[in-house]
């Protein structure tokens, strides 16, 4: 007798559209159906969509970023454009992020040139896109107005919305047909009143990712693996408002002492061992898309990924 693989869960993870190719009305090569899962990670058996994808996070102001990925990166890191392409042509990543690291600049006003790295980032890619936009409240409107307007028909996923701040990410998501990224730290209880609040205010489930906070391996991920568990139980049990994708950002692995204080020649397969091994286990709690840092991690995670999938049979 088959063993019931669905432990008697009769509740769905809902699906978010990710891109929007030119046949849909956007320009993208791909788009990307995720969620879709009626059990456990890589337990199903006919398997709804292609995740977890990877995707690799690029920023448009490098002081900001990871001087280990500066360092390894190089020139790159001061063309966008040229590095989202080469994260498609070269790293084999399945989606771009972009971070908009300039926002952090204090009293930063340049609205219209966040429109143009955009622009840019569509032009050099065909990957679907994820932006996380401004940090500071004062600009947010702005900033995802400009953002959600220059990806019109591209379906981006724009992030992040949070229990404070998440009125401005709506508006623009509802104006231009974008899927948006809701954050919460660690919580169940505070990801579910997120999205409560985010639908009250006319957000479809089908446009909500939740981003349950990611610890690094060691520092305190073991309580983000324990709260993606539980929203991913709560989905399968039939709680609607838990039952959406869930994005994993482990970007905190390269930060952590034992990375930062790394030299010489070991530096790069350090950082790489701690941002693979928090992702893979972010993957095995039911991340649906899996953002990186470090080039070198993608195609490790994406072989891991792939192996675990032989030996579960999906």
């Amino acid at each position: 007798m088959e063993p019931d693989l669905r432990f008697g869960w009769t509740g769905t993870v809902g699906e978010v559209i990710l891109g929007a190719t030119r046949s849909e009305g956007g320009t993208r090569s791909r788009s990307y159906r995720i969620g879709g899962g009626t059990t456990l990670p890589f337990m199903e058996k006919e398997v709804a969509s292609p995740s977890p994808l990877i995707a690799f996070e690029i920023c448009d102001d490098p002081q900001y970023w990871s001087p280990i990925v500066n360092d390894f990166c190089g020139e790159l890191i001061h063309d966008p454009g040229a590095w989202a392409k080469t994260a498609e042509t070269t790293y084999g990543a399945d989606l771009v992020r972009l971070c908009l690291t300039s926002t952090k600049r204090r009293d930063f006003s340049e609205i219209s040139e966040l429109g143009k790295t955009v622009e840019t980032i569509l032009a050099s890619t065909t990957l679907p896109l994820v932006i996380e936009g401004s940090n500071e409240p004062k600009i947010d409107s702005e900033v995802f107005q400009k953002c959600g307007e220059t990806g019109q028909n591209e379906r981006l996923l724009l992030g992040t919305a949070e229990a404070g701040r998440y009125r401005s990410i709506a508006a623009a998501a509802l104006a231009y047909n974008h899927a948006i990224i809701a954050q919460s730290p660690i919580d169940i209880n505070l990801a579910k009143q997120l999205n409560i609040l985010l639908k009250e205010i006319g957000v479809q489930k089908d446009h909500i990712v939740i981003d349950p906070y990611t610890g690094a391996l060691g520092y305190g991920f073991e309580y983000s693996y324990s709260a993606m568990e539980r929203i991913r139980f709560s989905a399968l049990k039939g709680d609607a408002d838990l039952a959406m994708p869930m994005i994993c950002a482990p970007s905190d692995s390269l930060t952590i002492k034992e990375v930062r204080e790394a030299e010489g020649t070991d530096r790069n397969a350090i950082a790489v061992e701690w941002e693979f091994a928090t992702s893979l286990a972010a993957a095995v709690a039911g991340a649906e898309i899996i953002c990186v840092r470090h080039p070198d991690t993608v195609g490790r995670l994406k072989a891991a990924i792939t192996s675990l999938k032989a030996r579960t049979g999906v």
